[in-house]
Order: C-alpha cells, then sequence, then structure tokens
C-alpha cells in the first residue's frame, strides 16, 4: 500500500442571510456595530461570540458566530476568530458577545479576550477596531471605554 497525504480546499460557505440592507452603510461606531449585530443576536439565552468582518470601507462583508457558550461563559480562540476573516478577505473585524444577564459591563476575561484577539489580529495584519457586548437593549464598547486598546 502506497503512502501520501491528503489534499484538502478550503471554502467560505454562506449559511444563511440575514435581512439587513447595508448598502452605502460603514460601520465606522460601536451604535452601528451594536445594532447590526442585534439583528441575529435577539433571543438569545446563553452566551454567543461571533465576528463582524469588514472590508476597506469599513462595511460588513458577513458575520460569523465563533462559540456559543452557557449562560455567562465561551470559549474563544484565536484560530476561530480569524479564520473566517482569513477567508472572507476581511481587512478588520469587530469582536461581538452578549450578556445574557442583561449588563453590558464588560468583565476581566472579556478584557482579557479582547487584548489577546488584538494581539493575534496585529500578528495576521487583520486590526480588532472593537469589542462590542450586547445586553437586552444596551451595549458596551471596550474601545469607547478604553480599556485593551
Amino acid at each position: 500500500m502506497k503512502k501520501g497525504f491528503s489534499l484538502y480546499s478550503i471554502k467560505l460557505v454562506k449559511s444563511k442571510t440575514v435581512p439587513y440592507d447595508s448598502t452605502g452603510v460603514s460601520i465606522n461606531n460601536a451604535s452601528i456595530a451594536a445594532e447590526v449585530a442585534r439583528l441575529y443576536y435577539s433571543g438569545t439565552d446563553r452566551e454567543i461570540f461571533s465576528v463582524l468582518l469588514l472590508n476597506t470601507k469599513n462595511q460588513l462583508i458577513g458575520a460569523n458566530i465563533v462559540s456559543v457558550g452557557n449562560l455567562n461563559s465561551s470559549l474563544v480562540h484565536p484560530r476561530e476568530v480569524f479564520k473566517p476573516a482569513i477567508l472572507a478577505n476581511a481587512l478588520q473585524i469587530i469582536l461581538v458577545h452578549n450578556h445574557p444577564s442583561g449588563d453590558p459591563t464588560p468583565s476581566r476575561e472579556d478584557i482579557e479576550i479582547t487584548r489577546r484577539m488584538i494581539q493575534a489580529g496585529n500578528l495576521l495584519d487583520i486590526p480588532v477596531i472593537d469589542h462590542i457586548i450586547l445586553a437586552e437593549d444596551r451595549y458596551a464598547s471596550i474601545r469607547e471605554r478604553g480599556l485593551a486598546f
């Protein structure tokens, strides 16, 4: 039996479309990013961590759910965060997750994850431009609060 190796192909597959007219909309502040993310976060009862993928004009290319956790945590690794960004040729990303508790205040872990993703993004030349935390009808921006950037 001959030994060999496998050849792989990598594809970015669209799993669904979220209704949103993003024509000409630049995501250039936290409130717009939060508004966009809310479109697919409504009604969630556990923590979900996702990434918004942006092009050169800060327009939304797409979004990817990176991790679904439990009531108050979710595991996040740079490999899963940046994989969709690389496949979609995103210029930069915005991290998003929710706090089902209703309080968007960033935790120590939220700030640590943000710092880790910023470092990874710097290595890959895909900047993390914000980390938005959603909670009911409120949000917090780690960038606006000056906590990791």
